[in-house]
């Protein structure tokens, strides 16, 4: 399966947005108080690769303004200030935009008053403390996945979601795609029969960084890049120099992701959570393979004795298949990007009724989000929806790195008596940069 082609095919698609006339009653109030007719605006924070693909996306809407970007690397930083500018080249002309304005550090950006929503594409280490504090300072946030690098960051993600009543929209934007919307309808209407089994074929876990030292990047602040991670020297494998065209290997390194298992696992077991109506919830047990250290093969049991396997599947037909693969007592629903099959294949071609359950039918997840913040109800990937995922992905993780039986109590966020276990739900921070109270 190729991650980046698909990967770069979401952004091209995002860059190619077009305008969505939208129509919302006069009396609905959306970001800070503001009505409907005018111009949600945001702020990037982060502008590699993801994110210059999420801003090019956004640009392409005429009901919402970028005021501001921000990445610790000169180069990104300035390239998507000329890119906004451009884009709003007439609006200057008119005086009707002041101009983009780009930050080195995330807190001046979060601290301007006029920004409504922030959109953050950083690594995964980066992601809740600029996520926090914007919800905090009132802002509304689309955070790329994995949502959190630990356990008790995805809890104080929803946390701080719900005291500050933001709208918040996790980038799994599988949820918005119909197969995984068709996918799981036919498995959440019981058209399978019993579901026994679910396989997501994602990559391994992390490891710990052991690149060797490299001549500093001009223009980078590194020790900001850094940030909460440990104090190492600079190594062009986790902060590319230059604009690239690809994704960086920071994922590969347990200091700022947690591999594949979180790449991937935050889009096919958010998936898989989603088909079993585990939104809320999670599984109860994680059992790890003989060989912990091969990758592959990790057990999750759900409290209805579902298995969540991380595997690939072999169809019916004798063919090895990644994706997400959901085994019931009557059938089998096989989903992936751009790929819909079902044994019998009637599961998925056979329209819903009206009286069968209906899921949340996403116009897209950028404008989701933006329908969201005026509307102020919840988006297809909601913050407990990511944070719930991204757990799913952090216990897996925690399986193979200690090679144990692991018991998990999803509505406590808790080891089920296991002290030694509990320890594992954070990590350390290089100050000042520890969790914000949310």
């Amino acid at each position: 399966m190729s991650n980046r082609l698909s990967r770069r095919e979401f952004i091209k698609s995002a860059a190619a947005a077009v305008a969505v006339p939208m129509i919302v009653p006069a009396s609905v109030m959306g970001a800070q108080g503001k009505p409907p007719s005018e111009k949600i605006t945001l702020g990037f924070i982060g502008m590699g690769i993801m994110n210059r693909g999420h801003l090019g996306g956004f640009l392409g809407y005429d009901d919402c303004q970028v005021l501001a970007v921000c990445d610790v690397d000169t180069t990104r930083r300035e390239h998507s200030r000329k890119t906004v500018d451009g884009r709003y080249a007439k609006e200057r002309e008119q005086g009707t935009y002041k101009g983009c304005a780009a930050y080195n550090d995330f807190r001046e950006l979060v601290a301007r008053k006029d920004i409504d929503a922030v959109v953050i594409g950083t690594p995964d280490h980066w992601h809740c403390i600029p996520a926090v504090e914007a919800m905090k300072a009132g802002k509304d946030i689309y955070c790329e996945k994995p949502l959190t690098l630990t356990i008790t960051e995805a809890r104080l993600m929803i946390e701080a979601a719900r005291r500050h009543k933001r709208v918040f929209q996790t980038g799994s934007q599988q949820r918005s795609d119909r197969e995984f919307r068709v996918a799981c309808e036919a498995v959440r209407n019981g058209r399978i029969g019993k579901v026994k089994a679910v396989y997501a074929a994602v990559g391994g876990p992390s490891w710990p960084c052991d690149l060797p030292e490299e001549p500093m990047e001009p223009g980078l602040d590194w020790n900001l890049w850094l940030g909460p991670a440990p104090t190492r020297p600079y190594n062009s494998v986790l902060s590319p120099r230059g604009i690239n065209d690809f994704f960086p290997n920071w994922r590969s390194y347990r200091e700022y992701s947690g591999g594949g298992m979180t790449d991937w696992g935050a889009h096919h077991f958010d998936i898989a959570q989603w088909g079993l109506g585990m939104d809320e919830s999670g599984p109860v047990e994680i059992i790890p393979p003989e060989d912990p250290k091969s990758g592959q093969g990790v057990r999750y049991i759900y409290a209805n004795g579902v298995e969540l396997i991380h595997s690939g599947y072999k169809g019916l037909d004798g063919k090895d298949r990644g994706g997400v693969h959901f085994i019931g007592s009557d059938g089998i629903v096989y989903v992936d990007r751009g790929q819909l099959q079902s044994w019998p294949d009637n599961i998925v071609k056979d329209p819903l009724g009206e009286k069968e359950k209906h899921l949340y039918e996403s116009p897209g997840h950028h404008r989701d989000w933006l329908n969201c913040i005026r509307t102020r109800k919840r988006p297809i990937c909601d913050v407990e929806i990511g944070a719930r995922s991204a757990t799913v992905c952090h216990l897996g993780n925690l399986a193979y790195w200690n090679g144990r039986r692991l018991k998990w109590n999803p509505r406590r966020w808790r080891f089920v008596d296991d002290r030694e276990a509990d320890k594992w739900l954070d990590r350390e921070r290089r100050d000042p940069w520890q969790l914000p109270k949310g």
